[in-house]
């Protein structure tokens, strides 16, 4: 039985599920120093308009740079003002 443990996403053969404006925020990097690993965590806030098809499996690309998302995508439903936000996250040396 399949399972969230169990089911793996076709990186290799990914589909864009939309595309568009958005508004991107940096969020606060932080970076980890020890003798075993040298990282710095990049992370964004980005606002989606309501339509957008995104979950927190999903991959998203700002600027040729890809990310993960962090947490579930929050839906905000306010009239003219309704969006999605999604927190996203790379890791790099």
């Amino acid at each position: 039985m399949a399972d969230a443990y169990t089911n793996r996403r076709d990186w290799e053969n990914s589909v864009r599920v939309w595309s568009g404006l958005a508004n991107v925020q940096p969020g606060k990097p932080y970076t980890v120093r020890s003798p075993e690993r040298e990282t710095t965590v990049d992370r964004l806030l980005v606002y989606l308009p309501p339509r957008a098809d995104v979950d927190s499996a999903d991959r998203i690309t700002v600027r040729g740079v890809v990310y993960q998302i962090e947490d579930e995508p929050a839906v905000w439903k306010a009239g003219v003002l309704s969006h999605i936000t999604v927190k996203a996250v790379r890791v790099r040396r």
